[in-house]
């Protein structure tokens, strides 16, 4: 079954072509810039150990203008990948909100888009453009099954004494307004590789996602149980952008004292805070650059960023009652061996102690760069959201 996943963003597209069950992908492609001068694509075609790569840099309007370059590049020339758009079975569709609503893939029906739609206001950077690409897709791909994979889905699990806010009844009643969680497909994903990898079906897990966008979910045998984002993805740790958790009085403070909008005050933790605000770069690895240089904020972001994540290990070890495995994932978690072992230093009361050498020769796949000593394995687990879309979609439809 050929399966086309869909990853979308404001201005930009990621897709892989699957043959499911076959883990790896036939293509895969990026397009950047959409509808902003310097628009972007790099096609990549694997064929055995050889792989073909295709760039291109016309302008692209809009997502659908995107998404018909994509069917040309499938479709067209010596590396085609199919012969028609009907070729594909299924096209999978990365979903950021899906709220209470969904809890698994969904097959996409007029009800199912009307109900991202109303979601819009909870995820007003991803849902729209989301919703935008599966009606593209839609028309690129008529007679494919379209499918709904739900970053929040694998944290519907959690409890409600995790996942309500106290405040009154009603907000959650009448506004929705409690804890989502995102990542969810990424957590998901690695926390099952880690199990498999354990063989410990019973297994206590804390799985932490460090790109861009940064969380951590507690995973008990095989279930969410508590996440670091929130009702929304600004809380929890602190990431490239992002503040992380603050205490609200510092907003009320802003508005009241520094005349502060919302639209300013939305701009300045989503957008202007996290390593940028505190370390001058949004980019783990200029901050990594500055802090060698002795600069004093890059040193501090890095000293913030990591002990976040330990708050957060051990407040989950707590609720957890016990801890088998970390898990290292995404770009910054998966490649700054500093990072990680930052992360680690003093955690011995817990169980958690490095191989600095192992942590330091990590070069890709699933690894353990614990001691053998060690009571709790740290495990690195590169993430693959596309390939776990892929297999949410087959197994809904095969």
């Amino acid at each position: 079954m050929n399966i086309l996943v869909i990853n979308s963003g404001s201005s930009s597209l990621k897709y892989q072509l699957f043959k499911m069950p076959v883990k790896a992908p036939i293509c895969s492609g990026l397009v950047e810039r959409i509808g902003i001068e310097g628009s972007y694509i790099k096609h990549t075609v694997f064929s055995g150990a050889e792989k073909f790569v295709t760039e291109k840099t016309d302008f692209i309007a809009d997502h659908a203008d995107g998404l018909t370059q994509v069917l040309a590049l499938l479709t067209e020339g010596e590396q085609a990948v199919i012969t028609s758009p009907d070729d594909v079975a299924a096209v999978g569709h990365r979903v950021v909100h899906g709220g209470e609503h969904f809890s698994g893939p969904t097959l996409i029906t007029e009800d199912v888009k009307k109900q991202i739609k109303k979601l819009f206001s909870l995820a007003p950077l991803h849902n729209p453009v989301n919703l935008k690409c599966i009606e593209v897709a839609e028309q690129t791909f008529p007679n494919a099954k379209q499918v709904a994979v739900f970053d929040t889905a694998f944290h519907q699990t959690i409890p409600q004494q995790a996942f309500r806010y106290a405040i009154p009844d009603q907000y959650y009643k009448e506004h929705g307004i409690r804890v989502y969680g995102f990542h969810g497909t990424s957590h998901k994903y690695v926390s099952e590789q880690a199990i498999k990898w354990l063989d410990k079906k019973d297994s206590k897990i804390i799985t932490i996602h460090l790109g861009n966008g940064c969380s951590m979910t507690a995973v008990r045998y095989g279930r969410s149980i508590d996440t670091s984002m929130g009702f929304g993805p600004l809380s929890g740790l602190v990431m490239g952008t992002r503040s992380g958790d603050i205490d609200p009085s510092v907003i009320f403070h802003l508005i009241e004292h520094a005349g502060y909008s919302l639209d300013q005050l939305s701009t300045l933790f989503n957008k202007q805070s996290g390593l940028l605000g505190v370390g001058g770069s949004s980019d783990m690895r200029d901050i990594g650059k500055l802090a060698a240089e002795g600069k004093d904020g890059a040193i501090l972001s890095l000293e913030l960023y990591a002990y976040r994540i330990k708050k957060f290990i051990g407040a989950y070890a707590a609720i957890l009652n016990g801890l088998d495995a970390i898990v290292f994932t995404a770009g910054v978690g998966e490649n700054d061996k500093s990072m990680r072992a930052a992360v680690c230093e003093e955690l011995n009361y817990l169980g958690i102690n490095m191989n600095k050498e192992s942590n330091l020769e990590y070069s890709g796949g699933i690894a353990d760069v614990s001691s053998a000593d060690s009571k709790v394995k740290i495990l690195v687990i590169p993430t693959d959201e596309e390939y776990e879309i892929a297999h949410q979609c087959f197994g809904l439809l095969a």
